[in-house]
């Protein structure tokens, strides 16, 4: 067996455990660990910085083991020392001390899920949703009346959108708010139990304030969901207000630091001014106003302005892979399992290949999604800055929201979870995390939008594009276009000649492999397979606007499975794009050509999964079918002298990932059994072990 070696580390490195590539011995490329670290923190670097210098704290970290109740009390205690630290205004007003950094607020606060997720899903409940709406849907008045008590949590409140009978589907949801003229005020109403607000974070206990979303209704005309400030407990006694009552959630699957509960308000009356009233306003007469006309498009922008909640968890999904990841890559280096190639030596965990294709692999992938979440962090700051902000903006970064937050946030929990089996028994055990990270982060893929429901707003937005560019064709075209697509037609319109596969084939895995692996011939096969499925839905669904609204639905149920699979796809054509983008801001030639690998890796590993597809609409022959795998394969080996520098640049220490088997206790146990029975080996003093004895008397029969 080759001995895992350390090799030199260059500056701003670790070393590195590598082992040798099989084959001719050549000099391997270094990663600058220093400079891709700077990196992957991208713009907001000092904010990243200083937020991860708080989370290292241990004020903030999570203790496990405590009940809900001492949990919550905990947290809400974290949210002062937030405070205190000046860690959670940067979006807010100038005016009011905060910075109008949308960007860097949260850079900021999605690396708070490595102390506790708990304290930063209760951070994001208080800021990010209740303090967000009142700054974004409200006025100058309302900035000034609320506001400030809400950044220095004198006004814990809630964001009471969500019913029980209507989590998603908000434009449904079934909470009013009838204006009544004579005294000015409107009457808060739940008018039955499945329109209780449920799983509201801060409801539970903490809660003195909330913006609820209620059917405004004026002059006998319901004119959609608008947000209502609403007063829930009296600050003094912290009891419920005449009208409301609500129940606590009790225990969850995770994140049992926040007080989730429900809320309902019988005939609740509010003063007219504590509506929200930046996109639609009532006079004292009860007059409805609004600058926006269409009541469809009113509603998207009011939801749009709280889009930030789907950004932070983007990045939060982000983080979390990146600690396990680091844990279980740094356990797999030192742990050894069997024997398979010395008689002496056990195995290091990542030298075996099935090791790495279930770590590198999501490292592939969490640096993609990585990369992706800093395009759109960028893109919500343009829009919320104001410096791109037109109504194409905000539908680009809704959907590029949507799209990225369902795939980072499914990710995490696979990673979480494999990265548990990865470290084996030690993986379940509490004191390495993974377990509780992938608990705590197991609703992200439910809250801020349930992920399947966000990608069919993503292949809505798809279709709608896809039906702009084909406006004017009449349905011949269409059908030989969608006919073109299935039979390999576009491929030449779409670039993928280079790629394409004939009967011509010479069946050269070398050959084969070289397509694959190039930039454009990856671009091409991963964005020929969403305009292909974009397509074939599209030509399926034409002619749906014309038919009764029963017919249209059930025609679009009957393919929503398709449609979803294509934003799916176009997501993750996305995050290989920014990959993609991301390397050719990477100086140094070494990192550029491990980042590349890795790049590589992400988009074959995408057409590995969906190989079928490839197969069955002719994009791929069987033969080069059959080497994708095998270039994976490769680049698993090319990879794996790497590995612990690419998750070193991920730039979190110790006090952040805080997982028992990443700190080189194993390394010291593995090194102390090898010692011992090198000793006993040497001594002479060691048993002969009964297979070699048998082995040496039947050697002793045959001579």
């Amino acid at each position: 067996m080759t001995e895992v070696v350390d090799r030199p580390a260059g500056k701003g490195q670790r070393p590195v455990a590598a082992k040798p590539a099989p084959g001719p011995s050549r000099a391997q490329p270094a990663v600058d660990v220093e400079a891709l670290g700077r990196q992957l923190l991208g713009k907001w670097a000092d904010v990243r910085l200083q937020a991860r210098e708080l989370a290292a704290r241990p004020e903030l970290h999570k203790i496990e083991g405590l009940t809900h109740t001492e949990h919550r009390k905990r947290v809400f205690g974290q949210l002062r020392y937030l405070v205190e630290n000046e860690a959670v205004h940067r979006a807010f007003p100038e005016a009011l001390g905060g910075s109008d950094d949308h960007g860097g607020n949260i850079a900021g606060f999605e690396e708070l899920v490595v102390a506790d997720p708990s304290l930063q899903i209760k951070a994001g409940v208080q800021w990010g949703l209740f303090g967000s709406a009142v700054m974004h849907l409200g006025t100058a008045g309302h900035h000034a009346r609320w506001l400030p008590g809400i950044m220095n949590l004198d006004i814990p409140g809630c964001f009471a959108m969500t019913e029980t009978g209507h989590g998603s589907d908000v434009a449904s949801i079934a909470t009013t708010a009838t204006y009544d003229p004579s005294t000015e005020e409107f009457v808060v109403h739940t008018p039955f139990r499945a329109a209780w607000k449920d799983y509201i974070g801060n409801a539970a206990t903490d809660g003195l304030g909330a913006v609820v979303f209620a059917q405004l209704v004026t002059r006998g005309v319901n004119h959609g969901v608008h947000a209502f400030y609403v007063d829930l407990r009296d600050p003094q006694t912290k009891k419920f207000l005449p009208g409301i009552g609500g129940e606590d959630d009790g225990i969850k699957g995770g994140l049992n630091g926040i007080d989730n509960g429900r809320l309902h308000f019988t005939n609740v009356r509010i003063p007219r001014t504590n509506l929200l009233n930046r996109y639609g306003d009532v006079a004292p007469d009860g007059t409805y106003s609004s600058p926006i006309a269409s009541p469809g498009r009113r509603f998207f922008t009011m939801l749009g302005t709280l889009v930030q909640g789907r950004v932070s968890l983007d990045g939060a999904a982000v983080a979390a892979s990146k600690v396990a990841l680091k844990a279980a890559i740094g356990y797999a280096t030192e742990r050894r399992q069997f024997n398979a190639s010395s008689h002496t030596d056990e195995e290091v965990l990542l030298d075996y290949q099935r090791h790495q294709r279930r770590l590198f692999t999501r490292l592939a992938t969490t640096y993609a999604a990585g990369f992706a979440h800093e395009q759109l962090l960028e893109k919500f700051d343009d829009v919320f800055s104001g410096a791109h902000d037109t109504d194409e903006d905000r539908q680009d970064l809704e959907t590029l929201a949507a799209a990225l937050k369902a795939l980072s946030t499914w990710h995490a929990l696979d990673t979480l979870q494999e990265c548990r089996e990865a470290c084996g028994g030690a993986g379940f055990l509490i004191e390495n995390r993974f377990a509780s990270l992938r608990a705590d982060l197991d609703v992200y893929a439910t809250f801020e939008g349930d992920n399947t429901v966000l990608l069919q707003l993503v292949a809505k937005r798809l279709l709608a594009d896809y039906a702009k560019e084909f406006r004017n064709v009449d349905f011949g075209v269409l059908a030989r276009y969608v006919v073109g697509q299935a039979t390999g037609a576009a491929i030449h319109r779409t670039g993928l000649r280079q790629v394409a596969q004939f009967m011509a084939d010479t069946g050269s895995v070398q050959r084969a492999a070289i397509a694959l692996r190039d930039e454009e011939g990856q671009r091409a096969l991963l964005t020929d397979r969403v305009q292909t499925m974009v397509a074939e839905a599209a030509g399926s669904l034409r002619g749906s606007n014309r038919l009764s609204q029963e017919k249209g639905a059930a025609l679009f149920n009957r393919h929503q499975n398709e449609l979803i699979d294509a934003a799916q796809a176009h997501a993750e054509l996305l995050q290989w794009e920014a990959f993609t983008d991301a390397l050719r801001e990477v100086e140094d030639p070494g990192t550029r050509l491990v980042l590349t690998w890795l790049r590589d890796l992400f988009g074959l590993s995408l057409i590995e999964k969906n190989l079928s597809w490839y197969l069955m609409n002719g994009r791929l022959s069987m033969q080069r079918g059959r080497t994708v795998g095998e270039y994976i394969n490769r680049l698993l080996v090319k990879i794996r002298p790497h590995a612990l520098d690419l998750v070193e640049a991920f730039g979190y220490g110790d006090d952040h990932v805080r997982a028992a088997v990443a700190t080189g206790a194993e390394k010291e146990r593995q090194d102390e059994a090898r010692a011992y029975f090198r000793s006993q080996r040497a001594s002479g003093q060691a048993p002969v072990d009964e297979k070699v004895l048998l082995a040496r008397t039947a050697a002793a029969k045959r001579n």
